[in-house]
């Protein structure tokens, strides 16, 4: 698996609890949402994470953007990990919608990462990332 991370802070070393026995017990710091489950129901535990994983099982599952954003629009602001399968093709949409750290189960290039990442220098759309979309720029 290759971590892949845009934070300059030391990654969090806690393996992360599933969201059951998160919700169960726990004084956990590191939570994991698979997918399909609800990431609401981590938002009044955000102030005490410290990592939140979210499982994509495959490519073509959009489950895990949106619960990024869920949690990133409620403030949430510790480490959000993409984990499983993270393509090099989805790397601009994870950044937009707020991952600051991928865990692929494929080898990723962190050179074609950052390539990636700057090939387009405006956005259109307002996302949870602080990037201003391209009519506002033009439109003070």
């Amino acid at each position: 698996m290759t971590l892949i991370r845009f934070r300059t802070d030391a990654p969090h070393e806690e393996p992360a609890v599933t969201l059951d026995a998160f919700l169960g017990q726990s004084n956990a710091t590191a939570v994991r949402l698979e997918a399909g489950e609800d990431a609401r129901a981590l938002l009044p535990h955000l102030d005490r994470l410290a990592l939140i994983e979210i499982a994509f099982p495959a490519f073509r599952d959009g489950r895990g953007y949106s619960a990024a954003r869920i949690l990133r629009e409620a403030g949430y602001a510790g480490e959000l990990r993409a984990q499983g399968d993270v393509l090099l093709d989805q790397v601009v949409q994870y950044r937009r919608c707020g991952f600051d750290a991928l865990a692929s189960e494929k080898e990723l290039d962190p050179a074609a990462i950052d390539a990636a990442l700057a090939r387009f220098p405006f956005v259109y759309q307002k996302a949870a990332d602080a990037a201003a979309p391209a009519w506002k720029l033009r439109h003070g």
